[in-house]
């Protein structure tokens, strides 16, 4: 309370009120487009889109002005889950899932409560796992995975998209169980917090980075629903497929930290041979 009396800073703050605006407006004009009959609800999802820019924004400007703050981190937390957890989810079920009726509001919010437990979790971890890996999936992508959707599906030009109706309600109702499931999994995903900028990198990623960019100039909103998708699948890839190594490193850094006291919470499911056998 006595960091609290003494002031909060008002920079990094703004860019998660920002976040917290954005969210906000998606929820607004999702219930004013339905109740006006319309169906255009691609602005709700660039709502979101922009609310996750002031997400990643927040903490580096922090980062940036030394100005890091116990109370940022639990307000940027609660805006989140505004903005990528409440918001997306009434999007989305007045976009395509009324006609589920009670499975489509349930798996909604079992996706909204697993955003929470995500949060929650993520804000009493230690801070050196969640440099380079986050365990489950960030509730951002999330999102960005369910208003990505709504993007696509309605398309970026005129005239173009990429399901029919049906399908797409279908693909929607899918993905946000499988969206609620991995963000409460126990699966690391990488994150870009300490992804290094100012180093050089292979001339084949620098050409992989301009057909990108290509594709970006020509589909932008299906490059970056690609991209994503890459990322939702990377985690539970390097799990499964490479989980002895990289879980193996997690555990390692977990380990030298003795004062972590969410081991109760920190659990992977995976062991090795050796962990077994002993």
């Amino acid at each position: 309370m006595k960091g609290i009396e003494k002031g909060v800073y008002i920079l990094p703050n703004l860019f998660t009120t920002g976040n917290l605006l954005f969210g906000f407006l998606a929820i607004v004009r999702a219930i004013q487009i339905t109740l006006r009959s319309e169906e255009n609800f691609k602005i709700c999802a660039i709502f979101i889109f922009i609310a996750a820019v002031f997400d990643m924004l927040d903490g580096r400007v922090a980062r940036k002005t030394n100005t890091a703050s116990k109370f940022g981190v639990e307000y940027d937390s609660l805006c989140d889950l505004v903005s990528f957890g409440l918001a997306p989810a009434i999007v989305v079920y007045l976009w395509a899932l009324q006609s589920f009726e009670r499975f489509g509001w349930m798996g909604l919010f079992l996706y909204v409560a697993c955003g929470a437990l995500r949060l929650a979790r993520f804000n009493v971890q230690s801070s050196g796992l969640e440099k380079k890996h986050f365990q489950g999936l960030p509730i951002p992508m999330a999102a960005m995975m369910l208003v990505g959707a709504l993007l696509i599906w309605e398309g970026s030009v005129p005239n173009e998209s990429l399901f029919f109706q049906g399908d797409a309600e279908t693909f929607v109702f899918i993905l946000v169980y499988l969206l609620a499931f991995l963000m409460v999994s126990s699966i690391p995903y990488r994150g870009f917090k300490s992804v290094p900028l100012n180093r050089t990198v292979p001339f084949k990623y620098m050409l992989l980075a301009v057909i990108g960019l290509m594709f970006f100039a020509l589909r932008p909103w299906w490059t970056l629903y690609g991209m994503g998708a890459i990322y939702l699948v990377s985690g539970p890839f390097e799990y499964f497929v490479l989980g002895h190594r990289s879980i193996a490193a997690i555990k390692k850094r977990l380990s030298k930290n003795k004062n972590d006291k969410v081991e109760n919470i920190v659990v992977f499911s995976k062991k090795s041979d050796h962990e077994k056998s002993s």
